[in-house]
């Protein structure tokens, strides 16, 4: 009987989820709508429809041992989502006390940005690192630390929120309350917002002139820049260097091996990273210089939210075995 886990990734408008073996391999793929429902009651009792149906239709014998979570503001110590921005939910939901009593079975919740961590130590590029730090680009910017071969988590479960640290405090508002985050600079949504203060200053002619800001995409922003477009282009340094300054300043919080970029706006390759490590470099102490790698994602697929997210469960059954053979 094989041994696999359930691995689920919320997100503001859809929530993947997967069943996946100890080797990575994700043996069903499915989602559900999270923006359709009301009440959280209601989109559970879906989500837990379609898991069930899920492992209805595996073909061999199995036994789920666990349900990973990934959520924006998961408590990894309360497995609960607290006040997260991207939900119409609000208020403290105790999500892994409504999975053990749904399925029986263990539930790990955390950030996205964890989940990401996670999977990257134990699938992706960072296998047999024990000090790194993942940073999630998608509609916000999210991060992940592993220190010492384990995730860190803080004193009350939501460590590691670099993408609400002050790039300036009469910056741009963000949805966290404040102003001036990170992530209103540096995301699929900080970029977009740059493009249109670039097309404001700038007289050049821009092919992303005319393009809503609705439909204006990460992807168009690339394509651009790769075909010369100088607020493209612009928007691209300018996004980087911020980043890398931030980098630079994470650094020396926890000494990593390498820092990983994980989702959308890093599938620009060369047009965020060049920038990116340009001005982390030039900005870190003299100390570090030359010593952090800055390096794409071993995870970047339509799968790697779940795998991720799945990853949680056996990070916390080898964690759990191995602290009874210490004990």
């Amino acid at each position: 009987m094989k041994e696999l886990t359930i691995g689920i990734d919320i997100g503001g408008t859809n929530t993947k989820y997967g069943i996946v073996d100890r080797d990575g391999n994700v043996v069903f793929q499915g989602s559900i709508s999270t923006a359709e429902y009301e009440e959280f009651r209601d989109y559970f009792n879906g989500l837990a429809a379609a898991l069930r149906k899920a492992t209805e239709s595996i073909p061999f014998a199995h036994k789920i041992i666990g349900v990973g979570v990934g959520a924006a503001n998961g408590n990894y110590y309360k497995g609960t989502i607290e006040r997260a921005t991207n939900l119409k939910w609000k208020g403290i939901i105790p999500l892994a006390d409504m999975f053990k009593e749904e399925f029986g079975i263990p539930a790990i919740v955390t950030n996205d940005a964890n989940a990401a961590a996670v999977g990257e130590m134990v699938y992706g590029a960072a296998k047999g690192m024990k000090d790194f730090v993942v940073i999630t680009l998608g509609t916000g910017l999210g991060s992940g630390f592993v220190c010492n071969g384990i995730l860190l988590n803080g004193k009350h479960g939501i460590a590691g929120e670099v993408g609400h640290t002050s790039v300036n405090p009469a910056g741009r508002f963000c949805n966290c309350g404040k102003r001036g985050c990170l992530e209103t600079y540096v995301s699929a949504t900080g970029i977009k917002r740059t493009v249109y203060k670039l097309l404001a200053d700038h007289l050049e002619p821009s092919e992303l002139r005319g393009i809503s800001f609705d439909n204006l995409t990460t992807k168009m922003i690339t394509e651009s820049a790769v075909r010369g477009d100088v607020v493209a282009l612009a928007a691209f340094e300018y996004t980087g260097r911020i980043l890398g300054m931030k980098l630079a300043e994470t650094v020396v919080h926890t000494d990593p091996e390498a820092i990983f970029l994980f989702g959308g706006l890093s599938l620009a390759g060369d047009l965020i990273f060049k920038p990116t490590i340009k001005h982390m470099e030039a900005n870190l102490m003299p100390l570090f210089r030359g010593k952090v790698k800055v390096l794409p994602s071993g995870l970047q697929n339509q799968a790697a939210p779940i795998i991720g997210a799945s990853s949680l469960v056996w990070n916390y059954l080898d964690n759990k075995q191995l602290k009874e053979e210490v004990y």
